[in-house]
């Protein structure tokens, strides 16, 4: 009851002329080293994206790494500097002296790898650079000058990355007495 189909079509002839035959073959040669120059192509181009996000990852991973080993002399700075601290018991003077000399060298080294402060206190408030935290009356000074700086806001290469915490001040309020 199951009997196989049996195939109708039968293969047909073609007669074509040599010259055709010939170009036809030529043809379907020439599209066989294309499709296998394309998969040759597509390979490389996965291998190299491959590379690629693996030199990505890598990148990621160790960019720091730099700025990790000269942040590592800071820390081994104030490691000593504590450490003798604790052990001789200076005087407070000659231990903040070596704080503050640590302290100007981490501001210089972060400076060579594009850190800059940000000017805040008696600038006029710019909510791009700072972030109001408090408002204070003040009549000596224009509305909206920050008066004080509460945190310092830094830029790298130029682009904001902490904005200055600031008091600014506003108008005295007149009270109707």
């Amino acid at each position: 009851m199951n009997e196989p189909k049996q195939n109708n079509k039968e293969e047909k002839s073609v007669i074509l002329k040599e010259a055709e035959y010939l170009s036809l073959k030529e043809a379907a040669d020439k599209a066989k080293d294309f499709s296998e120059k394309c998969l040759r192509l597509q390979a490389d181009f996965e291998n190299t994206r491959k590379r690629l996000e693996r030199e990505k990852q890598d990148f990621v991973k160790f960019a720091n790494e730099g700025i990790i080993l000269e942040l590592l002399n800071v820390l081994d700075d104030l490691e000593r500097s504590v450490s003798l601290a604790e052990t001789h018991k200076e005087d407070l003077t000659a231990f903040l002296k070596g704080v503050e000399m640590i302290l100007a060298h981490l501001y210089e080294m972060l400076k060579e790898y594009g850190l800059k402060p940000i000017e805040a206190e008696g600038k006029k408030f710019d909510p791009h650079f700072h972030e109001a935290l408090l408002q204070i009356e003040n009549k000596d000074l224009p509305e909206h000058t920050v008066v004080e700086e509460l945190q310092k806001g830094y830029m790298l290469n130029d682009r904001i990355i902490r904005t200055a915490k600031v008091k600014v001040s506003k108008k005295q309020e007149v009270s109707n007495g």
